[in-house]
């Protein structure tokens, strides 16, 4: 608020400067008025720029977290494509030791073919180990429950002491890196007879 004084008043601070001080001159009621409303202007200012200021602060802390976040899931998951190559060549290794140990059975007398079930054992088991080491697992899903996010139904069986619902059998391995799944499980679920 604008206060404009009287002649009253401005005869009564005249009286008390007196007029051989020159560094004091008649002040404008006016001037007062526009210094408080610049003022209150400039306070108005500072609070729209203190609240951009915080939000852009808050914006950055909001981008430097999501950066953040983004170079640690590409940490992870860069080496996504890479592991489902392996899984494949580690679905061609257990299926030829699946198939060595149905020939080195003890009614066959061949040596060879015994070191070579035992060479691929090993190597299949190293090889689990390592996807074990850099967060690649293999699900194991039989007995348990359906689950969309993890296994993809290729067929349905009869529930023969089974719950319906639940995963009778396996026909391909699914596998998860560090809790993503990065291939479903092709699984067959049980389904009541009829």
């Amino acid at each position: 608020p604008c206060v404009f004084s009287t002649a009253a008043q401005q005869r009564s601070t005249g009286d008390e400067c007196g007029p051989e001080d020159p560094r004091d001159e008649p002040k404008h009621p006016l001037s007062d008025c526009a210094l408080e409303h610049k003022a209150i202007k400039l306070e108005e200012q500072v609070r729209d720029l203190t609240e951009r200021y915080r939000k852009a602060l808050a914006d950055s802390g909001n981008v430097r977290r999501r950066t953040q976040k983004f170079v640690e899931d590409a940490k992870l998951f860069g080496i996504q494509s890479f592991c489902r190559d392996l899984v494949e060549v580690a679905d061609i290794l257990e299926k030829t030791a699946e198939s060595a140990a149905e020939e080195a059975e003890p009614s066959n007398p061949n040596p060879t073919l015994k070191k070579i079930y035992e060479g691929l054992s090993l190597i299949e088991a190293k090889l689990q180990s390592v996807f074990a080491k850099h967060g690649l697992q293999k699900m194991n899903p039989v007995g348990g429950k359906y689950d969309p996010y993890d296994h993809e139904i290729v067929c349905h069986v009869p529930a023969e002491g089974m719950q319906p619902g639940t995963i009778a059998l396996v026909t391909q391995d699914g596998y998860k890196l560090h809790g993503r799944t990065i291939r479903h499980a092709l699984v067959g679920v049980a389904v009541e007879s009829q």
